[in-house]
């Protein structure tokens, strides 16, 4: 039987914290970022990484986050992911030990989503739609397994690539994999090994699941029903979905069908009206109108290029005003740039990367905009915009070169637009 000091947690974050919690409080907690010892208010003592005893700790729990170069995971004797933890009842004796009162053996039906962009929305979508169902939202959407009620009959969990690089036994029921393009290639170490995290899982599912995942990727053997789709009349053709009945369009369009796809394939239907009364994150392809019949959208949350790509190709059938720019870390924007190269559009280059977007832009011959802060771009914008344009902030950057969040670059552009009312 594993004794209380036997139990490792590794990176003190909400995850972990959270099953300590339920498991009575008083672990060992192993932090890269904790400079000295010190004990929190439920007895859990949180140490540097330099004092884990691999010989003292039989079982270590991982923090989604931790990266896999880490001198914690080296030293690991026998470390466990948060969804092998709860997903796999490989841990079962754990939660007898230490969590009586949870009901191991009442698993529900888990539905992971991933994907580079548009997870969020989706699990959002699918979580509003089996709402009625039972369902719960969690997972990197905000809220920690352990903290969902187990007697839930489904989860639906947004799941990150970190999640999914360290669970190397759970599987979900459904898997819901968006259009993956290249992120997080610091913590993954290449684009490949960023798929590779992305697609593994399925090899992993069984006979009668369900893995819905982008056409191209290298999908590896697998039992479970594997549906591939190259773009989103695919999943209407394969799920019978009339895309003419959403009032989405763009990247939201894709992300209410996968949603809707999932519902037809548990319960055989596909309720419009409820996809149509889902309410979409704030900063997220937000529109708003003037006096002057212009269209300004705020989708201040496109902190990547294939954000922005998705929202350009949703108003790219209006003349186009595009604000780009902010801490694009380096990135390559060509892809980006000769998309809008072929597009009726002009470009305000902004914020830190300006004068690089300003170049691409020439070499392309794209018309631009050089300015300093984006309500030097928006009163330009504002004297030349006509009825029936589009004005779109999709920055394809982070924004804390300039703001505390992409949030605050949102809520500037919405100021902005309501003082011309």
């Amino acid at each position: 039987m594993m004794r209380k000091e036997e139990l490792s947690f590794f990176g003190y974050g909400k995850t972990t914290r959270a099953i300590a919690r339920l498991f009575g409080g008083g672990f060992d907690f192993y932090d890269d970022n904790s400079a000295e010892s010190f004990t929190d208010t439920e007895g859990n003592r949180i140490h540097p990484s330099r004092e884990f005893d691999p010989q003292k700790s039989s079982m270590q729990i991982l923090t989604p986050g931790i990266r896999p170069e880490s001198p914690l995971l080296k030293r690991a004797r026998n470390p466990v992911s948060e969804y092998d933890l709860f997903l796999d009842s490989s841990y079962r004796e754990l939660f007898e030990l230490f969590a009586p009162g949870y009901p191991v053996g009442k698993s529900p039906l888990t539905i992971w989503v991933s994907g580079t962009n548009g997870k969020t929305t989706t699990t959002q979508m699918l979580t509003h739609l089996l709402e009625e169902r039972g369902a719960l939202g969690g997972g990197n959407i905000g809220t920690p397994l352990a903290q969902l009620d187990p007697r839930s009959p489904i989860w639906v969990l947004e799941t990150s690539s970190y999640t999914l690089h360290h669970s190397k036994k759970a599987s979900p029921g459904i898997y819901l994999l968006l259009p993956v393009t290249p992120d997080h290639l610091s913590w993954h170490g290449s684009a490949e090994a960023y798929e590779r995290d992305k697609i593994s899982v399925v090899e992993r599912m069984r006979e009668g699941e369900l893995a819905l995942v982008p056409r191209g990727m290298k999908v590896p053997k697998s039992a479970a029903w594997v549906v591939e789709y190259a773009d989103i009349a695919d999943i209407a053709s394969y799920f019978d979905i009339e895309l003419s009945r959403l009032k989405y369009r763009g990247a939201f369009a894709m992300d209410a069908s996968l949603a809707l796809a999932v519902c037809r394939t548990l319960f055989d239907e596909c309720d419009y009206e409820a996809i149509n009364s889902f309410q979409i994150d704030a900063h997220r392809q937000q529109e708003l109108g003037d006096s002057m019949g212009r269209v300004w959208v705020n989708d201040s949350k496109a902190t990547n290029i294939d954000a922005a790509i998705q929202a350009i190709y949703a108003y790219c059938d209006t003349p186009l005003h595009l604000i780009l720019g902010g801490d694009d870390k380096g990135v390559d924007l060509s892809p980006l740039m000769d998309i809008l190269s072929t597009m009726q559009v002009r470009l305000y280059a902004v914020a830190s990367n300006r004068k690089k977007l300003e170049s691409m832009a020439k070499e392309r011959k794209i018309p631009v905009s050089v300015h300093e802060r984006i309500p030097e771009a928006l009163e330009e914008i504002a004297s030349v915009a006509v009825e029936g344009e589009t004005i779109l902030l999709s920055p394809a950057a982070a924004s804390l070169d300039q703001y505390p969040s992409y949030v605050a670059r949102g809520e500037e552009f919405i100021r902005f637009v309501k003082s011309l009312s």
